[in-house]
């Protein structure tokens, strides 16, 4: 194989050898690790819950952001200390963050053995245990980027949660100016229906009834004569299924056919993400989002016309390089005109190798100036999401309930609108659906009483 990857000399058969898996980031990456335990526990290896019982480490990282990048760069160096119980532990960063670095990613932290992007999982198992034969030197790489990989054959691993991720679609077409994700995932790659159909009726198998599909910009799905208004109600009607939801969709393909499904299809959510990122045009267009507020505007007119009583989220970036007070008041006015459910609002973090790094210098917002304003972005959506939420209260709701709370006697549930519910419970009924009444709002959960 030699030092900088590659597949070569094949190790050993690694049965019984330990894996830990720990995921930081989105849901495709929570999707991702299920793979490679899929494949991993093919060759295998033996899942723990802990990095103290583990003779392989694999941290599976996210490159969104930098605030990520450096918490995992400091999990990389305190899960170091376990090579003094176990020298030969074999500690492995695998995702979107060692994609981007690469070797660079060797090089900068002492002890990581290998980096392994999100096309190349399937050359794990032998990677690993070539290094645990000691027939190849530590500190490899595998990532290569396949235009066809999509996993198709691997059995997914869920170990956790209520919800079955599915993956519909990985990589992305679009070019949005301060996006990493074509950079370390690659273009749009689509699952064959029959596949993604097959995968579902396993979940239901193993006991999920509600599925959530995966994909960059998910609703751009397209398979021969499939596109995603077909995928969509077709899942939505395998047996046993009782809930479906998606993420996470753009804006632009948000289609009458889509919100036909969502409208006529009991077990299709009545929620929706659309992320808006800003409400200025100018800076849209530096975005490259390829839609205009006025496009987005109708977009969210026509999503509460035909699918009424809709629970709407979104993203938000404020301090986008050029942004101007003017254009974030603009953004205000954005949400206080649409007034969502729920948002994920961020100031804008500089990804290297993103076009958006090329804008001139003078272009970039201060950190003060865009620490403020995304304060200022909060309260107002924290106020609007109070008064939604107070709306509520008295109101019942079917949840599905989830984990237990962090208040003593109390499990968590979802609504179809996405919304947490804590109320009274026992962790025997994680997986059921309940009716809850809704006796009290934080702003951003509710408290609720079983009816």
């Amino acid at each position: 194989m030699g030092g900088r990857g590659g597949r070569g000399v094949r190790g050993p058969r690694p049965f019984g050898s330990r894996v830990y898996i720990e995921t930081y980031g989105c849901q495709m990456n929570i999707n991702d690790t299920e793979l490679m335990e899929g494949l991993l526990a093919d060759e295998g290896f033996v899942r723990v819950d802990g990095p103290d019982r583990a003779d392989v480490i694999l941290v599976n990282t996210c490159a969104i952001r930098e605030h990520a990048e450096r918490r995992v760069r400091g999990r990389i160096g305190e899960l170091q200390r376990h090579r003094k119980r176990h020298p030969e532990l074999v500690l492995g960063v695998t995702g979107c963050m060692a994609q981007r670095l690469g070797p660079r990613l060797i090089e900068a932290a002492a002890g990581i053995d290998l980096v392994a992007g999100p096309d190349a999982y399937r050359g794990l198992p032998e990677l690993i245990g070539s290094i645990q034969a000691n027939a190849i030197e530590r500190g490899q790489t595998l990532l290569e980027l396949d235009t066809e990989e999509n996993y198709e054959g691997v059995a997914s691993v869920r170990r956790q949660g209520v919800s079955a991720w599915i993956t519909v679609q990985r990589g992305c077409d679009h070019r949005c100016t301060f996006c990493i994700v074509p950079y370390v995932r690659g273009g749009e790659k689509n699952r064959a229906p029959e596949a993604i159909l097959a995968e579902t009726r396993r979940a239901v198998e193993d006991g999920f009834s509600e599925v959530v599909l995966l994909g960059q910009t998910v609703n751009s799905y397209r398979a021969g004569d499939w596109d995603f208004a077909t995928l969509l109600r077709s899942v939505s009607r395998v047996d046993g299924i009782r809930r479906v939801r998606f993420t996470s969709p753009h804006p632009n393909d948000v289609t009458p056919g889509l919100l036909e499904v969502m409208a006529e299809e009991p077990t299709v959510c009545r929620q929706l993400h659309l992320p808006a990122q800003s409400g200025s045009d100018r800076v849209l267009k530096r975005m490259v989002r390829r839609y205009t507020t006025d496009g987005f505007l109708a977009k969210v007119e026509a999503t509460r016309r035909q699918v009424p009583g809709i629970a709407l989220s979104t993203d938000v970036i404020v301090a986008f390089p050029g942004e101007t007070e003017e254009d974030f008041e603009a953004t205000l006015k954005l949400m206080e005109q649409i007034r969502f459910d729920d948002a994920y609002l961020y100031r804008y973090s500089m990804r290297e190798g993103t076009p958006a790094t090329r804008f001139p210098a003078a272009d970039f917002v201060a950190d003060e100036v865009g620490g403020e304003r995304l304060e200022r972005l909060i309260e107002v959506h924290r106020a609007i999401q109070r008064e939604i939420n107070e709306s509520e209260v008295g109101t019942v709701r079917e949840v599905l309930v989830e984990r237990p709370a962090r208040s003593c006697g109390d499990m968590l549930g979802r609504t179809e609108q996405n919304k947490v519910v804590a109320f009274p419970g026992e962790p025997e009924r994680i997986g059921a659906y309940m009716d809850v009444r809704l006796t009290g709002t934080t702003g951003a959960t509710f408290m609720g009483r079983p009816c």
